[in-house]
């Protein structure tokens, strides 16, 4: 089988630290997604998009909340941003933006500019690990995780950018590391941010980067009910 061009890993032993490290940690925190015991984290958020002609254009989440009178934080959430439930895939705001942030995709020129900050920071950027969730219950060897299984390919570190889904459909994948375990990328399939674990200088590029990144820590809570400073009423 085929996955982005590549052929599916049969020899998963490469992903056994993440097994071991992402099953220990407490689900809905980032060290469910990216392991803990690295020196410092990052989230990197899903940009919203307006539509200018057959342009897209990046929209920014601390816009966004500007727009809406919210407060821009690093826990924020799109709900509590944009204040409303209506907004998560549902109704724009046609002054601001026009396309929510890609639930669970990170997308492709996104990925390219954080595979390019992250290549100097690994000694293996041709062989990396790339997992994506397996919607179809492909045969073959599963990487078994919390949030999902994976089905990995391995490749230079630019299949970041790859999609991994059947054509129209795009994804990113969901999970992505170098052979030398230098750093760790994860994208869940229900959030509207990637996470990113690594040394201390990888998380200050990507602070100085052009990407709207916050800083993370292992036990930060992930999903719609971290913004307790933005509140909405539950989903109905």
């Amino acid at each position: 089988m085929l996955l982005a061009g590549r052929p599916v890993e049969t020899d998963l032993s490469p992903a056994a630290w993440l097994v071991d490290a992402l099953g220990a940690a407490r689900r809905g925190t980032v060290a469910s997604l990216v392991p803990a015991g690295f020196a410092a984290y990052a989230r990197v958020l899903h940009p919203a998009v307006r539509y200018d002609g057959d342009d897209d254009v990046d929209v920014r989440w601390d816009e966004v909340a500007a727009y809406n009178g919210t407060t821009a934080h690093r826990l924020m959430q799109w709900p509590g941003v944009t204040g409303s439930w209506d907004h998560v895939g549902e109704e724009d705001q046609p002054d601001l933006w026009n396309d929510t942030p890609a639930p669970g995709h990170l997308p492709a020129h996104v990925a390219v500019e954080l595979a390019t900050l992250l290549t100097g920071a690994t000694t293996t950027p041709d062989r990396c690990f790339f997992g994506a969730c397996d919607e179809d219950g492909a045969g073959g060897p599963h990487l078994v995780l919390p949030a999902c299984e994976l089905l990995v390919v391995s490749g230079p570190i630019t299949l970041a950018a790859a999609n991994v889904a059947p054509e129209p459909q795009e994804q990113s994948p969901a999970l992505w590391w170098p052979a030398d375990r230098a750093w760790c990328v994860a994208t869940d399939p229900e959030l509207m941010s990637t996470y990113v674990a690594g040394s201390v200088e990888v998380v200050d590029a990507l602070l100085g980067s052009r990407l709207e990144v916050h800083p993370a820590a292992p036990g930060d809570p992930v999903g719609y009910g971290a913004d307790t400073v933005n509140p909405v009423a539950p989903r109905s």
